[in-house]
């Protein structure tokens, strides 16, 4: 899919915004669609999305334990054995590392809930990636389906940067889903949680595609996951 390995980080200062469970789905969904081989890194030290792809059946996406520290050398490895996207959760928190996570996003994903709380959380994000000169995407996510406040922190959210098209809304089978591993759309693909999700997905790919001038295809890729034991066992924590 891209002639390159490109990083998605998802990053927001307030907790609780969903990025954990985005960034396990994006990159369930994005290996479903022909964009691996995708790679996890968790950098936020509770290990939410370790434990999740710990105890998940299915080896893809792969998951690379990495620091801080070691990023730059993880994924340049990563980028050595053949991966195409690699996607990063991080801590609730606006940190230097978190700026240093940053800098290696293709991509900064800000998911945000329509709440006030949340939307006066944005400035930091908004001012990291500005910094370090990164495209940066709010996602409405958690929604409740028709109320005025999801349009209305659309809105507010426009005048900082982008807002995804896609607005991911708050059901129980998200949380469900990630319990044992896996995602709504491993549970069930055409239910409305995994339309939100692979919509998004389309987005987020369609937005990396423009920024590099690739061109939409399918590329074979090998089983990357199974033959790197070094970076990629089962224990993530």
């Amino acid at each position: 899919m891209f002639p390159s390995m490109r990083v998605i980080v998802f990053a927001s200062q307030k907790g609780g915004s969903g990025k954990t469970t985005l960034s396990g789905h994006i990159a369930v969904e994005a290996e479903r669609q022909g964009a691996g081989p995708v790679a996890l890194i968790d950098t936020d030290p509770q290990g939410s999305l370790a434990k999740w792809w710990n105890v998940r059946k299915d080896p893809a996406p792969a998951f690379i334990q990495s620091v801080f520290s070691n990023l730059f050398y993880d994924l340049d490895s990563a980028r050595e054995e053949g991966f195409r996207l690699v996607v990063i959760d991080t801590p609730p928190a606006v940190t230097r590392a978190i700026s240093e996570v940053v800098s290696f996003a293709d991509l900064v994903v800000a998911p945000t809930r329509p709440s006030p709380h949340d939307l006066r959380a944005v400035g930091p994000t908004v001012d990291i990636a500005e910094a370090r000169g990164k495209p940066l995407v709010f996602v409405v996510n958690a929604a409740t389906q028709r109320a005025r406040i999801t349009s209305e922190a659309a809105i507010a959210l426009s005048q900082h940067g982008t807002v995804a098209p896609v607005t991911v809304h708050h059901r129980v089978d998200f949380a469900a889903s990630m319990i044992d591993g896996r995602t709504v759309m491993e549970i069930d693909p055409f239910c409305q949680s995994s339309q939100e999700v692979s919509a998004l997905w389309k987005y987020l790919h369609e937005r990396l595609q423009r920024a590099d001038g690739a061109v939409s295809g399918q590329e074979d890729h090998a089983a990357v996951a199974n033959s790197s034991n070094r970076v990629f066992g089962r224990r993530a924590v």
